[in-house]
């Protein structure tokens, strides 16, 4: 049998991408995966908060009011799945100190700030979003920042 293993970076980023299939937004799909010791604490998507409709049923508010990506953040009924991974762990009792973030794209600069306040020590991402001011914060908290290209397909069982 000759088979690659993947590395824990792409095996948690691969989780990251089928995790964001579940996302209801209509623009972008974001799947998050936070991680403590190597082991899964929370998996998640962006989208509606709970109880709330999404926008794959009722559509975009911010396609309807003509909000380009990358502004007005606030003008939008999804929870990023950054924030909502940070949530989920406060949710359910789960400590996000020293935890690691694995995120389908790079972080916006709300979500910047939370990783920040949660502890969070280490952010791998797939880059696909270009918030320059985010990258400078979390990098002056001492942040480590890794990018991973799409990863490469490995040989299934």
């Amino acid at each position: 049998m000759n088979r690659t293993r993947p590395s824990w970076n792409e095996y948690f980023l691969e989780t990251a991408d089928l995790v964001a299939s579940r996302s209801t937004c209509l623009r972008r799909q974001v799947g998050a995966v936070l991680v403590k010791d190597k082991r899964i604490i929370a998996t998640v998507y962006n989208g509606a908060p709970r109880k709330l409709r999404h926008c794959a049923d009722i559509g975009c508010l911010r396609t309807e009011k003509d909000i380009p990506s990358g502004e007005r953040y606030e003008l939008c009924r999804g929870v990023h799945a950054e924030q909502n991974a940070i949530i989920n762990a406060a949710y359910y009792g789960i400590s996000t100190q020293d935890s690691v973030m694995y995120c389908t794209n790079q972080p916006c600069i709300i979500c910047a700030r939370m990783i920040i306040n949660a502890g969070i020590v280490k952010v791998v991402h797939r880059g696909n979003f270009n918030d320059d001011i985010a990258l400078d914060l979390m990098k002056e908290a001492g942040i480590e920042l890794v990018v991973i290209e799409k990863s490469i397909e490995f040989e299934r069982e």
